[in-house]
């Protein structure tokens, strides 16, 4: 089994901390996408442990319309050789009531508010998304 993750998103910013909290505190191998198509393809290919999905992405675009990380994980769980990645829904817009509409809407197994400044509640959170 890999120990491979993809982080879906666009902010450099949380990119640079996530994959760093990841691959120094988690011992995870980190790719990084925002391009639908290639989410699509590394979600079938690159055996992948877990997918932490922005949930705002500003420049992600599929069959010419612009797409959010709510669609692409409806996407990922609609086909049946990527519906068992399980994914982490990470949102800096995080407001009462919105963790469960979120996973209720999109079938992830996880959710997490940004700004993530924790580095072990990062670590519990895809740890949990894993062994759901």
């Amino acid at each position: 089994m890999s120990n491979r993750i993809l982080l879906v998103e666009d902010d450099p910013i949380n990119v640079k901390f996530i994959q760093t909290v990841l691959v120094k505190k988690g011992g995870y191998e980190v790719l990084v996408s925002e391009e639908v198509d290639e989410i699509l393809r590394l979600a079938r290919e690159a055996d992948l442990l877990a997918i932490i999905m922005d949930v705002s992405l500003s420049r992600s675009n599929y069959e010419g319309r612009k797409v959010d990380g709510i669609f692409i994980t409806q996407l990922l769980k609609k086909d049946e050789a990527t519906r068992p990645i399980p994914v982490l829904l990470a949102t800096a817009h995080a407001m009462f009531g919105d963790r469960e509409k979120y996973l209720e809407l999109t079938g992830a197994e996880g959710y997490i508010a940004k700004p993530i400044h924790d580095p072990a509640t990062l670590i519990e959170a895809v740890k949990a998304v894993i062994a759901s």
